[in-house]
């Protein structure tokens, strides 16, 4: 009797040893309370603000603009765009006149705003543009004089995404080392100084070098912001949460273009949008730390403080038991096989090496259509700032369908076939006549709709495919490769400027490509994410044991 007490004894000390978070949550604490919707809102602010660092795409957009022509009395670039005139000093094209041309000018013969006739001008020579008229001034276009320097021009878009390679692993340290409240702090902080000092730039060179600075320093906000959220929810609810964070940065995004077409001032646009983010400073005074982090690194008064408050707030309990045993985890045994390096590993499992190849072309795909669309979203017609928010708006209901779908047909199934929806879409869009607006914008719309989708599924799937002891770097391998579709996806309407067809191109060979690599791996719906390598390459050879 004595025996089987000691075993039983034995056995609950063994289960409160491998007691969890997660069964807190779920058996005690609610999986999402008060506290965790609390949270939820809190850091939506942030999340929301996190899109404003995509304002480059009104502050450095183009503008229409032709050569100056000083014969005719234009002396700067305040002139009237389009005078009666024009067709007798510059080259006629398709879309209008040339922006980049003129005719050479008859010596010792002038005309004058009024009356520029076309015999003081050579109109068998044409020569590039000395100075230029510009159609807007709300862009660093007209402000920095970059006339017929598109490639230039589009640098503020790339550098962007090129500060968003430095910021995950800067972030990284700072959030396992010192906490996530107080790299969440940092990041805003940085985002709203160095927006404020790009709004003051007294040239391109300090422009760029403020966007740069602006997102390697603090482009972390959504990744911090989504792991506030995500950490003191159950496993039922962190599809939800999800969808919900990317709901926010696309509600963001619509802010946006709502400022960027209210204040349409670039200078006065940046400081309206990053002023505000000042005061989410106070997050560090009114967020309590993440538990998961606080137990990780072992600050368990802390830790024990905030489920105390966590339980109060959600008008539940937390036993003593439950604490006792979160606050003194099991030690992870440590075996000879893990410690071998993890490029070894890999290069080791024909099964993971195929796979570490995969998934990077899919985030590339993603980051590339993605952002592109909403890049190129601008020039569909003349409402700039309508067709942007609406671009962005579609993202919202794609965020949710992909909820709804994930848990009945399954992550695979969804990604690939969104991925090839994405295609069909882009490629319709180029034999769509430019008269049809109307059409063009629902096609183009259903494409942004559907690359939302697969951007909703893919952290999840990407994740599910990889064990935990690896689980986060390979991730973030991922992620940070497919940094090169951001990075290329400013340059594709410069690209157009060569060939109109090229960005619905690009986009919709990336998808295809991306939506058949997809179908090489296996399903993970309704199987446990694996924990070691082995587990990791038994998906779809066998079931795995169900969470």
């Amino acid at each position: 009797m004595e025996a089987a007490t000691e075993i039983t004894k034995g056995e609950s000390k063994s289960k409160m040893e491998r007691l969890d978070l997660d069964d807190v949550l779920v058996n005690e604490l609610g999986q999402f309370g008060r506290f965790a919707l609390r949270n939820l809102i809190l850091v939506s602010i942030p999340t929301i603000m996190s899109g404003f660092m995509s304002e480059y795409i009104f502050s450095a957009a183009a503008i229409p603009h032709r050569c100056q022509i000083q014969e005719c009395g234009e002396y700067n670039n305040l002139h009237n765009y389009e005078p009666e005139w024009i067709l007798n000093a510059v080259p006629a094209t398709v879309s209008g006149f040339s922006s980049c041309l003129r005719y050479v000018s008859i010596a010792n013969v002038n005309g004058t705003l009024e009356n520029c006739p076309a015999n003081i001008f050579d109109r068998s020579q044409t020569v590039d543009c000395d100075e230029f008229v510009y159609a807007r001034d709300n862009s660093v276009v007209y402000d920095f004089n970059l006339g017929c320097q598109d490639w230039l021009r589009a640098l503020a878009g790339t550098l962007s995404s090129v500060g968003t390679l430095f910021v995950l692993p800067i972030i990284g340290i700072i959030s396992d080392k010192f906490g996530r409240r107080i790299a969440l702090v940092i990041c805003i902080f940085n985002v709203a100084l160095f927006g404020l000092m790009r709004a003051y730039s007294v040239n391109y060179i300090m422009y760029l070098v403020t966007q740069v600075l602006q997102s390697a320093l603090g482009g972390g906000i959504y990744s911090c912001a989504y792991i506030f959220a995500a950490e003191l929810v159950g496993p039922k609810y962190r599809v939800l949460v999800s969808a919900i964070s990317s709901t926010m940065f696309s509600v963001g995004l619509v802010v946006l273009g709502i400022v960027a077409w209210v204040i349409q001032p670039w200078r006065y646009m940046i400081m309206a949008l990053f002023i505000p983010c000042f005061l989410v400073i106070s997050y560090y005074f009114i967020l309590s730390e993440s538990v998961r982090w606080l137990l990780s690194k072992q600050k368990f008064d802390e830790a024990k403080k905030v489920l105390l408050n966590v339980a109060r707030v959600n008008k539940t309990h937390i036993s003593d038991k439950s604490l006792e045993a979160l606050m003194n985890p099991k030690p992870e045994p440590v075996t000879e096989h893990s410690k071998s390096g993890l490029i070894k590993r890999v290069l080791k499992s024909p099964v993971l090496l195929r796979r570490v190849c995969t998934t990077p072309i899919w985030w590339i795909t993603s980051t590339l259509v993605y952002y592109g669309l909403s890049i190129n979203s601008t020039s569909l017609s003349d409402s700039m700032y309508l067709n942007f928010i609406l671009t962005c708006a579609i993202e919202i209901p794609g965020n949710f369908t992909a909820v709804f779908i994930l848990d009945r047909v399954g992550r695979r199934q969804t990604l690939s076939v969104c991925f090839f929806c994405t295609a069909i879409c882009n490629i319709a869009f180029i034999f769509i006549p430019s008269d049809l607006e109307a059409l063009r914008l629902i096609v183009f719309l259903l494409g942004k709709f559907f690359i939302s989708i697969v951007m909703t599924v893919l952290y999840l799937f990407t994740s599910e495919l990889y064990p935990t002891e690896f689980r986060h770097t390979l991730l973030a391998f991922s992620s940070m490769i497919g940094r090169i579709g951001s990075i290329t996806a400013p340059l594709t309407p410069v690209l157009a400027d060569y060939w109109t067809p090229f960005p619905s191109v690009l986009f919709g060979v990336s998808a295809v490509l991306s939506g058949g690599l997809v179908l090489t791996q296996p399903e993970t719906l309704g199987t446990k994410m694996p924990d070691t390598m082995a587990e990791a390459e038994a998906l779809g050879k066998k079931k795995v044991e169900e969470m």
